[in-house]
C-alpha cells in the first residue's frame, strides 16, 4: 500500500518519529502541498493523509485509487466527506488527542491577560526593576481569578477540562451546551447562552463551528458582557467577528482577550485584533505540545492499521 502524507510538518517537524506508519505502508511524506500539486502527489495513493491540505469533492472524484483519508486532526472540515463517501473511501480524525493542552492553553492566555507575566518578565530584562526605587511594581491591576466566574459556552470534553482547572483555582464555573445528555461535573452549573454573557468574568468557547455559532461573538452579544470581562478563544477562528471584538476591546466595552485561533490563519496584515488594546494572540500552538503530536501521530497511525485490518475505526460521514 502507497501512503502519502500531504502535509506532515506542522504534525512532526522533526522531534518525533513517524516509524509506526512507515512500517504499515509505502510512505511518502510533504512537509506542505499547495492546491495544484495536490492531484499530482496523491494520484498514485491509495492511503492520504492530510491536516490543513483541503481535499475537495472534484480532488477526490480525480483519485480513481484511492481508498483512505486519514485527517491528522479531530476537524475534518478539510475533506469533502459526501464525495468521499459517494466513492466509497474512508475518512477518518483523531478524536480527543490534544483536550490537556488546550485546556493548559486557555490558562495560559487568562494568566497573561490577569498577571501580565511575560510583559513584567520583559521590563525586567529592560532593567526597569534595577532601577526601581521601590522593591517592586506593576503595570494595570493585577486581577486573582479566584471567586470569579468563567462561563464556558461548549461543554464538551474540552470545555470539561477547563472546568476542572477553573475549580481547583477557586472559580466559579458556568456552561452552557446545546443540549445536556447528562449532568455536568459538581461544581459546575448549567445556564443559558444569555447567562453565559451576562455573568462571565472570564468566557472561554468551547463550542463546534456551525451557522448557529459563526461570529457568536458579535457587538451584539458583547454588549451583554461586562466590560470587565475577559475572551479566550482556542476553539475556532471564525466563531468571532473580528473586527467588531476589535472596536470593543479599542473602546473599553471588554477588558482583554486571549486567541489562539482566528478566522484566516496565518492573518492578515491588516486583522484588526493584531493591533487591538489588551489583546493577546498566538498562532494556533493549543494542539502543538510535544505530547499532543506523540498522541495525534499515534492515533493516526492505529487508524491506518484499523483500515488495514478491515476494522475502520474514528469514521467520520
Amino acid at each position: 500500500m502507497r501512503l502519502t502524507i500531504l502535509d506532515a510538518f506542522t504534525a512532526n517537524p522533526g522531534d518525533l518519529s513517524w516509524a509506526g506508519l512507515e512500517s504499515l505502508a509505502d510512505c511518502t511524506f510533504h512537509d506542505r502541498t499547495a492546491p495544484a500539486e495536490v492531484l499530482v502527489r496523491a494520484q498514485d495513493a491509495e492511503l492520504v493523509i492530510t491536516n490543513k491540505t483541503v481535499l475537495s469533492g472534484d480532488t477526490i472524484r480525480s483519485l480513481p485509487k484511492l481508498k483512505y483519508i486519514g485527517v491528522l486532526a479531530t476537524g475534518y472540515n478539510v475533506v469533502d466527506v459526501a464525495a468521499a463517501k459517494e466513492c466509497g473511501i474512508t475518512v477518518t480524525n483523531v478524536p480527543g488527542y490534544s483536550t490537556p493542552s488546550v485546556a493548559q492553553t486557555v490558562f495560559a492566555l487568562l494568566l497573561e491577560l490577569t498577571h501580565r507575566v511575560g510583559h513584567h518578565a520583559q521590563t525586567v530584562r529592560d532593567g526597569r526593576w534595577s532601577q526601581c526605587p521601590d522593591f517592586c511594581y506593576w503595570d494595570g491591576t493585577l486581577v486573582e481569578l479566584s471567586g470569579r466566574t468563567l462561563g464556558i459556552l461548549g461543554y464538551g470534553t474540552i470545555g470539561e477540562g477547563v472546568a476542572k482547572i477553573a475549580l481547583a483555582l477557586g472559580m466559579k464555573v458556568i456552561a452552557n451546551r446545546r443540549t445536556w445528555k447528562e449532568a455536568p461535573i459538581e461544581g459546575v452549573t448549567p445556564a443559558s447562552q444569555e447567562e453565559v454573557f451576562a455573568q462571565s468574568d472570564v468566557l472561554s468557547l468551547h463550542c463546534p463551528l456551525t451557522e448557529d455559532t459563526k461570529h457568536i461573538i458579535n457587538a451584539q452579544n458583547i454588549a451583554k458582557m461586562k466590560p470587565s470581562a475577559l475572551l479566550i478563544n482556542t476553539a475556532r477562528g471564525p466563531l468571532v467577528n473580528e473586527a467588531e471584538l476589535a472596536v470593543a476591546l479599542n473602546e473599553g466595552r471588554l477588558a482583554g482577550a486571549g486567541l489562539d485561533v482566528l478566522s484566516a490563519e496565518p492573518p492578515p496584515a491588516d486583522d484588526p485584533l493584531l493591533t487591538a488594546k489588551n489583546c493577546y494572540i498566538t498562532p494556533h500552538i493549543a494542539w502543538a505540545s510535544k505530547e499532543a503530536r506523540q498522541r495525534l501521530i499515534s492515533v493516526a497511525t492505529q487508524n491506518v492499521k484499523a483500515f488495514l485490518d478491515g476494522k475502520p475505526q474514528n469514521v467520520v460521514g
